[in-house]
């Protein structure tokens, strides 16, 4: 017996000693960058200037500066800022017959300069660091956070194809940021059909032509009728691909229906 019972406190003294070594590994990771960012500073995704005493991971001082944060008035539809007092219909020309079979849309700053660089950077160089620093801009933005209030976030999804090729879908990171700080949740009631070529460069008209049918609800999802919705997407630009997505879950059942990005333009 005292021979098990010494068999047994060396296996819980050696568990216990792995434990306490697993543990210290976060902290020890944590100080491992930190020291290497003052042996090496971040460079700007926008300028590939020093990154210091920004508030931001990944923008310079000078370039967080140049962030530009959408606040109200706006329009009700895209999120596009109004400038000046505005009276009656809060729909902007850039909106006039998308027809839009959501509720409303909100954005948190306009793509351009720093935030069309921290897109570029997620979207096409794998750049999920910058997450961090999107992150934060969301935080900063009081009309997003309230817009997603109470809200199930639904990612616009990824041809399979180009989700094998990128090895993510971004707007599924987003919506995964917006939901932990928000503590809202992501499910993704959405799937692609159609793998279309990029949007970009289309217009409007275009854009709606090469999405028909594209979208279609996911295998086995499901929508409750009393739920707050919202679409979760990295830029809105002519809004024809949340509108595609929009319709399909309209059709299936969703009364509170809105959108969100994290750009505009």
């Amino acid at each position: 017996m005292s021979t098990l019972g010494e068999a047994e406190a060396k296996r819980r003294g050696a568990s216990e000693g792995r434990a306490a070594e697993a543990g210290k590994m976060p902290a020890l990771r944590e100080l491992l960058r930190g020291l290497g960012d003052v042996v090496f500073p971040p460079a700007c995704v926008a300028c590939r200037g020093v990154v210091e005493g920004s508030g931001f991971k990944h923008l310079c001082v000078k370039c967080a500066g140049q962030l530009d944060f959408v606040h109200a008035p706006s329009c009700t539809t895209c999120g596009s800022p109004f400038y000046g007092v505005m009276e009656g219909e809060r729909i902007c020309p850039h909106c006039d017959g998308l027809h839009p079979a959501f509720g409303t849309g909100c954005t948190a700053v306009l793509f351009k300069g720093p935030a069309r660089a921290l897109v570029i950077e997620l979207k096409y160089h794998r750049g999920l660091h910058v997450l961090a620093d999107i992150e934060t801009i969301f935080r900063r933005s009081p009309e997003v956070m309230a817009h997603i209030a109470d809200a199930v976030l639904v990612p616009v999804p990824l041809h399979p194809r180009k989700a094998r090729e990128r090895g993510y879908n971004q707007s599924a990171l987003l919506a995964a940021v917006l939901a932990r700080v928000s503590g809202g949740r992501v499910e993704e009631l959405l799937r692609r059909d159609v793998d279309t070529q990029t949007q970009t460069a289309f217009d409007r008209k275009t854009r709606q032509a090469n999405l028909k049918n594209a979208f279609a609800l996911a295998r086995g999802a499901t929508l409750t009728a009393g739920q707050k919705y919202v679409l979760v997407d990295d830029v809105f630009t002519t809004g024809s691909t949340l509108n595609s997505c929009a319709r399909v879950l309209r059709g299936a059942g969703a009364l509170s229906l809105d959108v969100v990005t994290f750009a505009h333009g």
